[in-house]
């Protein structure tokens, strides 16, 4: 079984373009950029068994910057993780 990437905590797992709760913001209407080609693995939630890899994006929103991995658990239900020393939930 794949290792889990450390330093990530779970967020939520929502439908696309739904409100995050969690992240600190609504990531659907500002672009977003990949940091870089790294891909992080995590568990799914639910499935702990289960792996998933999720890229790495940065948002700039307000003049915040926030980093966030992302990816699709399936189809059009995502899910989202902050860096364990990102802000906490609901932080913003």
């Amino acid at each position: 079984m794949q290792a889990i990437t450390p330093g990530w905590r779970f967020v939520a797992i929502v439908i696309e373009g739904r409100p995050v709760p969690g992240l600190g913001l609504d990531p659907w209407p500002v672009k977003w950029r990949r940091v870089d080609e790294s891909l992080i693995t995590v568990a799914h939630p639910q499935y702990p068994s289960q792996r998933h890899s999720m890229w790495i994006y940065e948002v700039n929103f307000e003049g915040h910057v926030l980093c966030f991995a992302a990816g699709e658990f399936s189809a059009n239900v995502w899910g989202f993780y902050l860096p364990v020393d990102g802000p906490a939930p609901n932080s913003r």
